[in-house]
């Protein structure tokens, strides 16, 4: 805990005292007024870093908290109710979700991809009055309230615009004007932390995204009860790359990230992510498994160009071995290989999906210390996640000290849907009784994930309860756990496992498989898309020995089209469905 509240040197007057105090706040974050206090005492320690015309610009915590103040005092004085957001991940966004929220308003986060039509829905939905937005979402914007909409508010983050838009830099600035007069109306307002502070809506993977209203004692909580399995440092530098609307992002990267006094950096863009690992010297990477595959294998690809392959494998045996004696050189060995993902990367927190077991080894092989979390945004999100010391392959980690989880229905092999409760768990979905009903027993959250609990309390996840294959003969398949085999071929991206009528009696297993156009050129070298599926079905074939008969794959379609997927990377699995079937 120490080193997670230490401040520079030059910073502390008292170093005995900062720490009892910030130990203190620790147990006692009820809300996010709790976090600007946190804050003020980072002081001029940097909350966070982009880029603007190639230089690396910052702002300190206690900038931030002056603008927090000011956004917040002027929102009160617009007399918002409800403010929705959207936009890329940046300053602006974060100080407006935290001003809105601390000023005792609703912020309702949206997704940056969404189309226009999806927009315009889900403003209705959430009804908003106020909207804090990049212009680039003018014209959607105009189309709403052609139609009739409760938006009273316009704050446009880069332009003013038309006369009814509001700039939000005159927005700020009107706040600190109000600030310099006394005006205390900001100050004066009293959290409920267990009222609906937040809403969000759910990623997309089902047909209708639900509205889960979230308190910030939700999150604060969920936030505490991370803080003591994984920890976030002053010295760390978090890069923001994932969309910041989404509940994963929003908790890990930006709230525990300044909760921690980090410093957040905000990423150009997902094809600078390598360079910003550098530019940046990030040393926390918040991201998805699709995202660290794809970083994997195009390592794993440059070393075999370079004929290294047999040299860095005998280095790998070789570092494993002298880690049994404590004894870690793998930051010095593998030098050249950690210096694509910047130099100075510490961790690697991930989630969203299950990863490749062989793809977590390579980066434990190279130094780069991965952690798991599991968790719904129904959750705050995380249910569960590995420790520093405590960690089990093939599991997701051990469930927060915060929250009960149990196995309901389990089957023979102990299997059942994972069910939770604690104070990280939701208030409902908003004007949905029906599925707030359907969720929520007695406090009892059903995830909607089947899974088991090892005699160790180490949580594991078979697969979405919707997405379970139940075959003629009563045998359930989880998909994914076939498409994790699949999809450590070399050559494959991604596949879609799911079940097509053989007879009126009988199913059969197909799979879809996504595959990498040059990959498979460098394993089998130029040939038809037929013969190339040739070749993959016979790397089918061999997993299917491996396999029950029941889960044996039956049939296949080759393409290199990319599946539809959410901004989190979730393959949207009813639409490829849709597409198969």
């Amino acid at each position: 805990m120490k080193n997670n509240i230490s401040k520079k040197e030059e910073d502390i007057k008292n170093p005995k005292e900062e720490v009892k105090k910030l130990k203190k706040m620790t147990t006692e974050v009820e809300n996010f007024k709790d976090f600007i206090t946190r804050f003020e005492s980072f002081g001029k320690s940097i909350a966070f870093k982009y880029k603007e015309n190639n230089e690396i610009k910052e702002i300190t915590y206690e900038q931030y908290v002056k603008d927090i103040k000011a956004l917040g005092t002027a929102l009160i004085d617009m007399k918002v109710k409800r403010v929705a957001v959207i936009g890329n991940n940046s300053y602006k966004w974060c100080t407006t979700y935290l001003a809105t929220t601390t000023a005792g308003k609703v912020i309702v986060p949206l997704d940056k991809a969404l189309t226009d039509i999806e927009i315009g829905n889900l403003i209705k939905r959430s009804e908003v009055d106020t909207i804090v937005y990049e212009k680039k979402y003018q014209k959607a914007i105009d189309e709403i309230i052609e139609k009739g909409c409760n938006l009273k508010n316009l704050v446009c983050m880069d332009s003013k615009g038309k006369k009814e838009v509001l700039s939000y830099d005159k927005v700020l600035e009107n706040g600190k004007e109000m600030l310099e007069k006394g005006d205390n109306r900001y100050e004066d307002v009293k959290i409920d932390s267990y009222k609906m502070s937040i809403m969000l809506f759910t990623s997309g993977t089902t047909n209708e995204p639900k509205a889960v209203m979230l308190s910030q004692n939700n999150i604060a909580s969920n936030i505490v009860a991370i803080n003591k399995y994984v920890k976030i440092y002053r010295t760390d530098t978090l890069l923001s790359f994932l969309p910041i609307h989404h509940t994963f992002e929003c908790t890990i990267t930006f709230l525990y990230g300044t909760y921690s006094g980090a410093t957040v950096a905000f990423c150009e863009g997902l094809r600078y992510i390598q360079q910003n690992l550098k530019d940046f010297q990030v040393s926390v990477f918040v991201a998805v498994p699709l995202v660290l595959e794809t970083m994997y294998k195009k390592i794993q690809k440059a070393i075999k160009e370079k004929g290294k392959t047999e040299l860095i494998n005998k280095m790998v045996k070789i570092s494993n071995g002298l880690l049994k004696c404590h004894i870690d050189i793998r930051k010095i060995v593998f030098k050249e290989i950690l210096d694509n993902f910047g130099g100075h990367l510490r961790v690697v927190f991930y989630g969203a999906a299950p990863m490749n077991k062989d793809t977590i080894i390579g980066y434990n092989n190279l130094g780069i210390e991965q952690v798991q979390g599991y968790g719904l945004t129904e959750t705050s999100p995380v249910i569960s996640a590995e420790t520093d010391k405590k960690k089990r392959p093939g599991s997701i980690g051990l469930v927060l000290e915060n929250l009960e989880c149990r196995i309901d229905n389990p089957d023979k092999d102990g299997i059942g849907e994972i069910t939770v409760k604690g104070p990280s768990v939701m208030l409902g979905y908003y004007n949905n009784e029906k599925a707030t009903k359907e969720v929520l027993k007695d406090g009892w959250f059903s995830t909607g994930d089947y899974g088991y609990l090892d005699e160790d309390g180490f949580l594991y996840i078979t697969g979405r309860k919707k997405d379970v294959i139940v075959l003629r003969n009563g045998e359930n398949v989880y998909p994914q756990e076939i498409e994790a085999l699949i999809n450590k071929l070399p050559y494959v991206k991604e596949s879609l496992v799911y079940q097509r009528e053989q007879s009126k009696t009988d199913t059969m297993l197909c799979a879809k498989i996504v595959y990498d156009a040059d990959a498979i050129k460098d394993a089998f070298g130029e040939k038809s898309e037929d013969e190339y599926k040739e070749e993959i079905w016979k790397q089918v074939k061999e997993i299917n020995k491996d396999l029950p008969l029941f889960k044996h794959i039956k049939k296949i379609e080759i393409t290199t089209e990319e599946l539809e997927k959410t901004t989190t990377q979730k393959v949207k699995r009813y639409k490829e469905l849709q597409k198969v079937k």
